[in-house]
């Protein structure tokens, strides 16, 4: 079994920031990507940031210049770091992670529960 949580959502002003944890845990072999992606009330879920296992990252065009996605593999922790935050930001946050369990074993998605992101002044 792997479990995913989050932490560090809630509710901030406009121009604030905050930063999203995402902790894995269970019966890890190997972690492959991880990613966070974001849905808002009426719309399909996006992908926000994805940072591969030697920290290549890549952005949504809409976060990109704003937000960060670093990670530390000794901890099977993923980060985002959000500033410059917009209303249009508002979403559940999940964090997805590609990895192993075992040796050999194929790669499998797992997913967090969501942590809710509300911008609003």
């Amino acid at each position: 079994q792997v479990h995913l949580v989050e932490s560090g959502g809630g509710l901030v002003q406009p121009g604030g920031s905050l930063r999203l944890s995402c902790v894995a845990s269970g019966s890890i072999f190997s972690i492959y990507d991880m990613n966070w992606y974001r849905q808002a009330p009426g719309k399909q879920r996006e992908l926000v940031a994805t940072i591969s296992h030697d920290s290549y990252t890549n952005y949504g065009d809409s976060v990109k210049g704003r937000f960060t996605i670093s990670r530390d593999n000794a901890k099977h922790t993923v980060y985002l770091q959000m500033n410059s935050l917009k209303p249009e930001d508002t979403a559940t946050y999940y964090c997805n992670v590609r990895l192993t369990t075992g040796w050999g074993t194929g790669i499998s998605d797992y997913w967090g529960q969501g942590t809710q992101v509300t911008v609003s002044s």
